[in-house]
């Protein structure tokens, strides 16, 4: 096996889109939007892109995506390759097995085990009445902080991805409770990552989260073929919200932090 840095999105593409959900984020990311901080490595034998690890460096904290549905024992190679590139302190995105690519000393925060969830029933999104869900703007930036500070700490919300159009929220007594947006968007590459999905603590279980994720999947399915999202296994309330909106699991990761 041979590990390289990749640059060519024509191949990186086409190895991704052998299994869109999986991907996703990593298809979304090749467009040039994203691909400025973007490194990608790859494994190959005998010529054939076997595997694809893409390091993230345009959030809070680099991030790297190191996911296979096969040959896990290769993709664990893969990583062990390009440890030593790595930063030292990283968030990582890993499939089942991956940690045996950790150097001796690397201190290893676990965020729990995530599904991967893709839109395979794009109708149930339209059965949802989303009339009161509106697109939030540049200048309810500071409204949309404070509900993060007060229902989703730890949020992965960039304050740029607004100019998308693409965040929707549900407001109550000028105060909103509840909003929905994308953590990726690509129209050349047509897909979507949904993310940074929350409801104020005291609005919850009354459909608000199902509304705003229904009207921005409306509002996304002109432009893209794929939509796609993480949510963390024991969240059963997200999943089974999803699952009402047409979404499916099709991967099973870890979150982890390193160093």
């Amino acid at each position: 096996m041979r590990s390289i840095l990749l640059s060519d999105k024509g191949e990186i593409e086409a190895f991704l889109r052998r299994n869109i959900f999986l991907h996703i984020y990593s298809i979304g990311d090749l467009d040039e939007f994203f691909w400025p901080y973007t490194t990608w490595y790859g494994s190959k034998i005998g010529g054939e892109l076997r595997h694809v690890a893409l390091l993230y460096s345009g959030a809070s904290i680099p991030t790297l995506l190191a996911l296979a549905d096969e040959r896990i024992e290769e993709m664990r190679d893969l990583f062990a390759s390009i440890r030593h590139l790595l930063p030292g302190r990283f968030y990582a995105h890993l499939s089942e097995g991956l940690s045996d690519g950790f150097k001796e000393g690397d201190t290893i925060h676990s965020h729990g085990i995530h599904y991967k969830m893709g839109l395979t029933n794009r109708s149930r999104c339209s059965e949802v009445d989303t009339s009161e869900a509106t697109v939030m703007a540049d200048h309810d930036l500071p409204d949309l902080l404070d509900l993060y500070a007060a229902s989703y700490p730890g949020h992965w919300f960039v304050p740029g991805m607004l100019e998308t159009g693409l965040y929707f929220g549900i407001w109550r007594d000028r105060t909103i409770v509840s909003v929905a947006g994308v953590h990726v968007y690509s129209r050349a590459y047509r897909v979507a990552a949904l993310g940074n999905i929350t409801t104020r603590p005291g609005y919850r279980g009354k459909g608000l989260a199902r509304t705003v994720t229904a009207r921005l999947c409306q509002a996304l399915l002109p432009t893209v073929d794929h939509i796609g999202l993480n949510v963390k296994a024991d969240n059963q309330s997200a999943i089974a919200c999803y699952r009402a909106l047409g979404f499916e699991t099709v991967a099973t990761y870890e979150e982890c932090l390193i160093g």
